[in-house]
């Protein structure tokens, strides 16, 4: 069988999560259905950041359950194999923060998607959302899954039988 080259594709995945600027949100409804959305999101200090709108459901769906799954996708175009699709899955705790003494994250969203189209959405109903990772789980061909942190500092290969491996990075 032949070696994984961990560093490798640890920068991979680090290349392919810094080219995103859109996550899939799953959340629960208050029936604990799932609901499954995306928002745009900035990263800092191992933490994921989104701004949404009040009228948006998964909006309402954070404030009634703070458990959150986000999950970071390669484009199907740009996809070798749509069964094997390089992928991403992070569990999170969300909490609002509102819009106050964020600046640093502002100016994280501004540099990511315009100044001018965040201030727009400052004048509207949105807030911010700071995404604590728990756990995560990245993908990257068949037999290739690593239990990660947004990170990557933990980087710890997943066995077949669906246990994380002693060899770390």
């Amino acid at each position: 069988m032949k070696q994984l080259d961990k560093e490798k594709i640890k920068l991979e995945y680090l290349t392919f999560t810094d080219s995103l600027k859109t996550i899939m949100l799953s959340t629960l409804d208050e029936n604990g259905q799932p609901f499954i959305s995306y928002a745009p999101f900035v990263k800092k200090n191992g933490k994921l950041y989104i701004y949404i709108s009040q009228i948006a459901n998964h909006y309402h769906h954070i404030e009634n359950n703070p458990a959150v799954d986000v999950m970071f996708i390669e484009d199907e175009s740009q996809s070798r194999n749509l069964f094997a699709r390089q992928r991403a899955r992070f569990a999170c705790t969300a909490i609002k923060v509102g819009n106050e003494e964020n600046e640093d994250i502002f100016y994280l969203f501004g540099q990511s998607f315009g100044d001018s189209m965040i201030r727009m959405l400052q004048g509207l109903d949105f807030s911010l959302f700071e995404l604590t990772v728990r756990e995560g789980r990245y993908v990257v061909g068949f037999g290739q899954a690593f239990d990660i942190d947004l990170s990557g500092n933990r980087f710890d290969l997943v066995s077949r039988d669906g246990h994380t491996s002693e060899a770390q990075l």
